[in-house]
């Protein structure tokens, strides 16, 4: 992987990690078309420059991030069905990351949900105390976005959305549920490839994180602007559109599966 290739896909992962469009099927679909998704690296990069975007949560929101105790029980018991499943399920996941078909329908499938999701859970609540069942429940909503493509962004704001919050609420603790989650896969990714890491690697991991730092925190400024807005229709769309290409490109015998 060179550096150049290295910024495209923290461009990306900033870009797309708390957008509803899934960091994970961008993120595969990019290495694909650059010809190094059959890299080891390339898949540890991939976590790991998720350190740099959640670090850009924990800056934005840093007053609101380090509050009370029962703030972090509530992100824990929201983390917990995620972590549990991702252990357990741990190589069927890994199965799943190679196969863009599964990126491909998942968009498509969620697109269609995003479109009609402001007409089923409207945006006319204002915002209350979320609960310990409520966060549970979003928990689980996580879990969906194991299925690459989903988006875990897009999973746990609707989760929050149908248990009665507001776009913004449930996006907002979508943000602050990604600090625990993707820190704990980053982590657990790095302890099983730490010993593969060579020296030059380590910079290409830091500009990756930096990279990824700065996008998101442009990304999450807009969309929270966006999505208090216009809601999810655009994203629909979007995630449609790319869905159909990747379909259409794999019909037609384009070669992105990663090997």
């Amino acid at each position: 992987m060179t550096i150049w290739q290295a910024i495209i896909l923290a461009i990306v992962e900033g870009i797309t990690e708390f957008l509803p469009v899934s960091s994970t099927g961008h993120m595969i679909i990019a290495s694909s078309v650059m010809g190094i998704s059959h890299l080891d690296f390339t898949k540890m990069f991939t976590v790991n420059i998720q350190f740099g975007a959640i670090l850009s949560v924990v800056v934005l929101y840093w007053k609101r991030f380090f509050q009370s105790t029962d703030f972090y029980f509530k992100l824990f018991v929201a983390f917990l069905p995620a972590a549990v499943l991702g252990f357990l399920l741990n190589d069927l996941i890994d199965s799943m990351l190679e196969n863009v078909v599964v990126v491909a329908i998942s968009l498509l499938v969620g697109g269609i949900i995003l479109i009609f999701i402001d007409r089923i859970a409207n945006d006319e609540t204002k915002e209350r105390e979320i609960s310990y069942f409520d966060a549970l429940k979003i928990g689980f909503f996580q879990c969906i976005a194991m299925i690459p493509g989903v988006s875990r962004s897009a999973s746990t704001i609707i989760g929050g959305m149908l248990q009665g919050l507001s776009r913004k609420q449930a996006a907002e603790f979508s943000f602050f549920l990604a600090v625990p989650t993707m820190a704990a896969a980053g982590g657990y990714k790095l302890l099983k490839t730490y010993d593969t890491i060579q020296a030059s690697d380590i910079q290409t991991l830091l500009i990756g994180n930096v990279i990824a730092f700065i996008v998101a925190m442009l990304a999450i400024k807009f969309f929270i602007n966006f999505l208090t807005k216009y809601g999810f229709k655009v994203f629909g769309y979007y995630r449609i559109i790319l869905g159909i290409i990747l379909l259409a490109l794999l019909a037609s015998g384009y070669k992105l599966d990663i090997v």
